[in-house]
């Protein structure tokens, strides 16, 4: 997310990857991007100085991506990691830029991963391995990976391998690729034996030195919120109504979502307008103007949209989705603290963003605070004394002899005291925006997590029956699933506790889940597409079932359920990671 004016289709990447990108929310490179993309696209070797959230993982991934031979079902390019964090994160962003790409496989490999599930995969023969040498390198000796085809070779944050102990085991690796192939290595910093490797297996390599853009934002407050158990709008309603603030930019990744949350906003009574790139100049001024007078509190805006953006009353700044790099970061919340005024910037951290997070402060050289959740009780009494401020007005400025009147006579019709009968119509009032939140919910019990195929569920333990939905999941054992991630996953992501996730059962590929009858539809759409062992959930549902008409359950006439045949799903046998 650079300033600069390259866009991503000037750099001839083909359309099944530019598609995806802007599903993604990528607009325009970023330097690390726009410098090593072509190289990489010519099959030149590629020397790269950068740090983490310069966006380095696209630099290599999409290029490579282009030239990847889909009708050979063997492994073509192969990225070695230093940890098991990144071996996943780089693998799923293979798996987003090529979702448009058919017959294309990317398989992370890293250690304390079952052997028998990693062999099942590497037979169906993915086009790109993304592991930590270790585990890489105990699959050669095992002849289990064929590195006959690699064409391309990539080593990310080679000085943290360095650091850890592996770079003997990379050096082994890279003796037994072809030795004609492409490598592209990256690192934060080029430390002897770093150097020895890149003159030892590089061919004459074109260096791409990213330099650290550090920031200081001394008069602005950084704070984050560590994403988990609560719905991410609800989230951020809560922080809205207890923050102090004249204006409000939040940021979304993509068009689509600026729009969907900006509807969301205004239907829990905010101000609230989207700003993207779809907008018309004329659309985009309006926004702006209104957001200037007071009309309007809350932007929701892209990172491309919000450029150049300069409205004095904005103190607040929201990082929804977190950004791609740094640089994005610090363009964001610049759009508060102008002209030596305060402001504050709030970050969504999910926790396989954490990466993301340290790389932001390493380049703000701030430490970014953790925050909690306003409480309940907190939340509550912000509505009352909005509430109270309200009646103060209407006192002030409205004829209330007639409701008066109209008061006393309903308390006398209804016999019932001035006091009841005003509960009543305070009831009436903020019946659509209640002041009271509803009570929280309990924290999840870890012991309350069953790690077996068929998992019950509270309702069974506490002899009661419960009606769920049913629903069908497209990642299976041979994904190596387990329940655990089954729950884990849509507790954080549903906000749900896990013990209302009732019976799991997990087939070689796919698995069926119950969940509480009538989720949020919102809530649906976003599991819908929500990764779990690196693949889309495609949730879809199945049918109703009761707790008692389980094996083993209470009901002694049970209900047949007409058996569900699904049509194949193209884009489901096309992607496995």
């Amino acid at each position: 997310m650079s300033e600069s004016t390259v866009a991503f289709s000037d750099l001839n990447l083909n359309s099944a990857i530019l598609k995806a990108l802007k599903q993604e929310g990528y607009e325009s490179p970023s330097p690390i991007q726009a410098a090593c993309i072509p190289l990489l696209l010519n099959g030149s070797d590629v020397l790269g100085m950068a740090q983490t959230g310069t966006g380095k993982t696209a630099a290599f991934a999409l290029p490579l991506l282009d030239r990847i031979n889909l009708k050979l079902a063997k492994p073509q390019v192969l990225v070695l990691a230093p940890t098991r964090e990144l071996a996943i994160q780089v693998s799923e962003a293979f798996q987003a830029y090529a979702r448009h790409m058919k017959s294309f496989h990317v398989l992370p490999i890293y250690g304390g991963q079952n052997y028998g599930l990693q062999l099942k995969a590497l037979k169906r023969g993915p086009q790109v391995i993304v592991g930590t040498p270790g585990r890489v390198l105990d699959h050669i000796n095992r002849k289990t990976l064929d590195l006959s085809e690699i064409q391309a070779l990539v080593l990310d944050e080679a000085d943290e391998m360095l650091r850890m102990g592996f770079i003997d085991d990379v050096e082994t690796i890279m003796a037994e690729t072809p030795k004609e192939r492409q490598t592209a290595l990256f690192s934060a910093t080029m430390p002897d034996q770093i150097k020895r490797i890149s003159k030892r297996y590089m061919h004459s390599p074109q260096e791409v030195k990213i330099a650290a853009k550090t920031s200081t934002v001394e008069n602005i407050e950084q704070v984050y919120w560590k994403v988990s158990g609560t719905n991410k709008i609800d989230a951020l309603s809560r922080i809205l109504e207890t923050e102090e603030y004249d204006g409000v930019i939040i940021f979304a990744r993509t068009k689509t979502a600026t729009v969907e949350l900006a509807e969301k906003l205004e239907a829990r009574g905010y101000a609230a307008s989207a700003l993207n790139g779809d907008m018309s100049q004329n659309i985009r001024e309006r926004t702006v103007n209104r957001l200037k007078s007071g009309k309007l509190d809350i932007l929701i805006a892209t990172d491309v949209a919000a450029r150049g953006l300069d409205v004095d009353r904005i103190d607040v700044v929201v990082n929804y989705d977190i950004p791609y790099d740094t640089e994005a970061y610090v363009h964001r919340i610049g759009r508060t603290g102008r002209a030596g005024r305060k402001g504050k910037a709030i970050l969504f951290v999910a926790p396989r963003e954490r990466r993301m997070l340290y790389a932001i402060e390493r380049a703000t050289r701030q430490k970014i605070t953790e925050i909690g959740l306003p409480s309940r009780d907190i939340v509550t009494q912000k509505r009352i004394e909005a509430f109270k401020e309200q009646l103060v007005q209407v006192f002030a400025a409205e004829d209330l002899g007639f409701y008066q009147q109209l008061s006393e006579q309903l308390s006398e019709q209804l016999e019932t005291d001035p006091t009841r009968l005003a509960s009543a119509l305070l009831y009436l009032a903020q019946k659509e925006r209640p002041l009271q939140l509803p009570p929280e919910r309990e924290p999840r019990q870890s012991n309350e997590r069953r790690d077996r195929d068929d998992r019950g569920n509270s309702d069974d333990r506490q002899g009661q029956s419960k009606t769920w939905d049913r629903y069908r999941i497209d990642v299976g054992r041979d994904d190596g699933i387990e329940v655990k991630h089954v729950v884990g996953t849509i507790a954080n992501e549903a906000s749900i506790n896990n013990r209302f996730i009732g019976h799991i059962k997990l087939h070689d590929s796919y698995s069926t889940v119950e969940l509480p009858e009538g989720l949020p539809q919102d809530t649906l759409d976003h599991l819908q597409s929500t990764l779990i062992c690196g693949k889309e959930m495609n949730l879809e549902f199945l049918d109703k079932t009761r707790s008692s008409d389980r094996p083993g359950g209470r009901g002694k006439n049970k209900p047949r359920v007409k058996p569900h045949h699904k049509k194949p799903n193209k884009r489901r046998d096309n992607r496995n990671s």
